[in-house]
């Protein structure tokens, strides 16, 4: 009888046991699930990120003209940041802007020069995506709300259309929330956002996700809430990442309650005053490299390594700000020249993260890869 006891309370404290399990597998199940999200649009698996660099011809290289920029110094990067706009009229650094310029046309508004045909049609760049900076600033988020650029977005749609399987990253009205240089107004930007996506839907642009992207000082939770177009018309988010404390951006956090895949989109070290008024940087100067490879590259990539789940892409801008007309008198970027292929340090520094198998370069496989990501 004893035994029988003995057997009975056994059993029960296993099947409690079981029970027990049971419904933890099954929380840690549910947990897994609430957790899932179905790819974004170019979305590359957890923990994989997509190497792109910019931002204009000579700061990217790799070309015959253009022959001492990043892809002249570093392996093929999996995508190319450029700029293009819906301004026309408006002058820059001397040249006047007619909408769309440096798409198919060399333009040069003061940082200096951008042509994405020249990439796009040279083999070294036949296996990078392209990452695509669209300005419609200055009042232009209301003409674009309304239909003044219909014409170019046809235009812009059609060039992406015909670059057929080829990846394109677009940032409509990049740094929406940079009141003091953009000028975006929440009911005209977000309507000219709705406007264009619909546009290139209509026309049956497939290879295009579309990336919403904050400016990276002061950003806030409530300007993200206030600007943001919308789950339905947004695949991917982003911001800049000039200062080191943007590693505890907003956006990620953002990224995550929505769900989307996170792009630090423009980046390159800036170190300021308490005027706001950048400290000379030029990495090209051994102790200039090291306090920036210590104080913010260390930080930079410590916000890739911790945020798998949410940081999908970055973009190194290899620019010498301080020698282009638009930048002189720039406070922010007056004093900068973050070229890394002039040191040698850096190279070796930069190299040893970036041969990390987590980030994708350019490759022939890494188109079909997007395309086809599932999970």
């Amino acid at each position: 009888m004893k035994k029988t006891k003995y057997l009975i309370a056994a059993f029960l404290l296993g099947s409690l046991s079981l029970l027990s399990f049971i419904n933890t597998r099954d929380q840690a199940y549910k947990h897994a699930l609430s957790g899932y999200h179905k790819p974004a649009k170019f979305e590359p698996a957890n923990g994989k990120v997509i190497l792109f660099v910019g931002q204009e011809l000579e700061a990217i290289g790799g070309t015959d003209k253009y022959n001492d920029g990043y892809f002249d110094h570093f392996p093929a990067a999996g995508g190319v940041t450029e700029y293009t706009n819906f301004q026309p009229g408006i002058t820059s650094c001397g040249f006047t802007i007619k909408g769309l310029d440096g798409l198919t046309s060399l333009a040069d508004w003061g940082d200096g020069p951008e042509n994405m045909s020249v990439t796009i049609n040279n083999p070294h760049f036949k296996n990078s995506c392209l990452a695509i900076g669209l300005d419609i600033s200055n009042g232009n988020d209301s003409v674009t709300a309304i239909g003044g650029h219909d014409t170019l977005i046809y235009k812009l749609g059609k060039w992406i259309k015909k670059l057929g399987r080829r990846p394109v990253f677009l940032r409509i009205g990049y740094e929406f929330n940079g009141f003091e240089w953009n000028h975006y107004k929440k009911q005209f930007y977000i309507a000219a956002w709705k406007r264009i996506k619909n546009k290139l839907d209509s026309m049956g642009v497939k290879n295009v996700a579309y990336v919403w992207q904050s400016k990276g000082q002061d950003a806030t939770r409530k300007e993200l809430d206030d600007f943001y177009p919308g789950d339905d018309y947004v695949d991917w988010v982003a911001f800049s990442f000039f200062g080191p404390e943007q590693e505890h951006h907003p956006m990620i956090q953002f990224a995550r309650d929505h769900k989307k895949p996170l792009f630090i989109s423009e980046s390159s070290p800036v170190f300021t005053d308490a005027n706001g008024v950048s400290i000379p940087l030029d990495l090209s100067k051994q102790a200039d490299a090291e306090k920036a490879w210590k104080e913010w590259f260390v930080p930079y990539f410590r916000t890739v390594n911790n945020n798998p789940d949410v940081v999908k892409a970055i973009s190194y801008i290899n620019s010498p700000w301080k020698t282009r007309p638009l930048w002189r008198n720039n406070a922010y970027f007056k004093n900068i020249d973050d070229r890394i292929t002039r040191n040698d340090s850096l190279k070796v520094w930069w190299l040893r993260e970036t041969s990390k198998a987590k980030y994708l370069k350019a490759s022939d496989t890494l188109f079909t890869y997007l395309w086809h990501k599932k999970s």
